[in-house]
């Protein structure tokens, strides 16, 4: 039976065809990329903790300098406790399996503890990473936020009080070039350095992106972006929403509570 190759029905069905080879080539693909994606983000990752103590590192390099300055690895809960605390090696599904995995801090989603309104306070968890560089602890807190166009993110140091800011990475998905953009730049990063998130009383009050500029003396202020008020916003509310929820570890483990 000759088939008519100028009928709807032949057009209909090579179209269906041709759908149906271009998605499973394309998920084979994926399923193929997928390993090498997942290790440059983790490698990516590890650069970014690693240069908010400002250890700079390239990907070739991100594993063992990580395994070098990071010490601990700790999940806490809302209310400041330890429920995990791991060193070594990053833990992986294939080869340490689902509960180790998810035991590591770091393998935590921390977008989805911030903003999935099913988890409830008590299901939370919240990574910490103790470092030590040059003999002195510092501690790396994971930030999440949104800027104008998308989602935020970074980590802030900070010295072994708990309080003093050594150092911070931030970076975008889709901020303004030019403007907003520029908090993943080193003229913006720099200046966080050396402020504090408490006050002399103790009190968190965190650190604010200032527009029209901070006070020189202001230790908890540093200059907005021009141009880039929401960016800038944002950044202070990520900074105030991400940090807080490691007052009561910070203060049940520094001198912060006594001041």
């Amino acid at each position: 039976m000759a088939i008519n190759k100028e009928s709807q029905g032949f057009t209909f069905l090579f179209a269906v065809i041709m759908v149906v080879v271009v998605a499973t080539v394309l998920a084979v693909a994926a399923m193929g990329l997928k390993g090498p994606q997942d290790e440059n983000m983790k490698q990516e990752k590890m650069q970014n903790i690693l240069g908010s103590i400002q250890v700079e590192s390239t990907r070739e390099e991100a594993s063992a300098k990580f395994g070098e300055f990071v010490k601990k690895r700790i999940i806490l809960d809302s209310k400041g406790n330890v429920l995990s605390e791991m060193d070594g090696p990053v833990k992986t599904l294939g080869a340490d399996g689902k509960e180790a995995f998810e035991s590591d801090a770091f393998n935590i989603d921390i977008k989805k503890q911030y903003r999935d309104k099913s988890l409830s306070d008590d299901q939370k968890k919240f990574p910490l990473f103790i470092c030590e560089k040059d003999g002195n602890p510092y501690y790396v807190v994971p930030l999440v936020g949104t800027g104008l166009w998308g989602p935020i993110w970074g980590f802030i140091a900070l010295e072994g009080d708990m309080n003093t800011i050594f150092g911070a990475k931030f970076d975008h998905k889709t901020e303004t070039p030019g403007l907003g953009a520029e908090i993943n730049q080193g003229w913006f990063q720099e200046p966080f350095v050396g402020d504090k998130i408490f006050d002399e009383s103790g009190t968190f009050v965190s650190v604010k992106v200032v527009k029209g500029g901070a006070d020189a003396s202001d230790e908890h202020g540093v200059d907005a972006i021009t141009g880039g008020t929401i960016t800038s916003n944002g950044v202070t509310a990520m900074l105030e929403n991400t940090l807080k929820v490691y007052v009561p570890y910070f203060k049940k483990n520094s001198d912060i509570a006594s001041i």
